[in-house]
């Protein structure tokens, strides 16, 4: 009995397969786009997958699997979201088409910070006879990817190629040059310790650095010149050798930390408040 159900079931499915109206499927895509556009992505991604179980023709193949990507990266699902923008690259039917995929993958990777990944693609695009007129979208897209590598100095040098870019170059400019130089806070420590905190703005981690190093060094010196070798060894590997390299790892770490607030900030303002395209 349960067989033949089974079997009716099946039935029904193939009949209304092969039997749904044209003007159907594109009542379906509308109602599933209009979900997608009223931010109901969960809901809009099931209709789409209705709308391509009954689309034999394969009609709204690369609008759909386009739009269920675009679905999936608004979820934050950026592993599906590249999933289905390939997909409709498989089913464009233009370069165009094949362009917009291929854009909305490599800023798919630019957001889940896979940026070897992008610019790779980008490079490919570029090598690519039919996109020779895209070429300012894709070095607009390459400057984003520096900067969510937190390579300021090179967005800039992206953006300063393309026109509509000028307030981006500005702002990578400025991120960069606002920046700390984290191997010259390393080195400068080597020669002066406390120097690096002192160049970061920890000036009370500079003066403790500077201030053990003295003490430690001179106690060193001082056992040395009364010979009392063993008492300098020893104040010499386990107090000032700590305290030098401790010195030099603060300084870099600081620099870091520092490099890390003026990013984030940067990155907070074009979350939230630029204008313009974003990944």
């Amino acid at each position: 009995m349960m067989k033949k159900i089974f079997f009716a079931f099946l039935l029904i499915i193939v009949f209304n397969k092969t039997l749904f109206p044209q003007d159907e499927l594109k009542e379906q895509f509308q109602f599933a786009n209009k979900l997608y556009e009223q931010g109901k992505y969960f809901d809009a991604i099931t209709e789409f997958k209705r709308l391509q179980f009954f689309d034999e023709k394969r009609e709204y193949e690369f609008i759909s699997n386009f739009l269920i990507g675009k679905c999936y990266k608004e979820g934050a699902k950026l592993s599906d979201a590249i999933f289905y923008f390939s997909k409709a690259e498989i089913g464009a039917a233009s370069s165009q088409q094949i362009f917009d995929s291929r854009i909305e993958v490599i800023k798919s990777n630019i957001l889940r910070k896979t940026i070897s990944r992008a610019l790779k693609m980008i490079d490919e695009l570029k090598a690519d006879e039919r996109f020779f007129r895209k070429k300012d979208t894709l070095i607009y897209w390459s400057g984003w990817a520096y900067i969510i590598n937190g390579e300021w100095d090179k967005a800039a040098e992206q953006f300063s190629q393309v026109s509509f870019a000028n307030s981006l170059a500005d702002l990578c400019d400025s991120i960069d040059s606002e920046s700390y130089s984290v191997l010259f806070a390393k080195y400068i420590s080597y020669i002066i310790p406390g120097a690096g905190q002192f160049y970061t703005g920890n000036f009370l981690s500079g003066l403790l650095s500077l201030g053990w190093n003295v003490l430690w060094g001179y106690t060193t010196v001082n056992a040395f010149i009364e010979e009392r070798i063993f008492d300098g060894f020893a104040v010499a590997n386990f107090l000032w050798l700590r305290f030098y390299s401790g010195n030099i790892q603060n300084a870099e770490q600081f620099a870091l930390i520092k490099n890390l607030e003026i990013s984030n900030k940067a990155l907070d303002y074009l979350q939230y408040q630029f204008s313009g395209l974003k990944p």
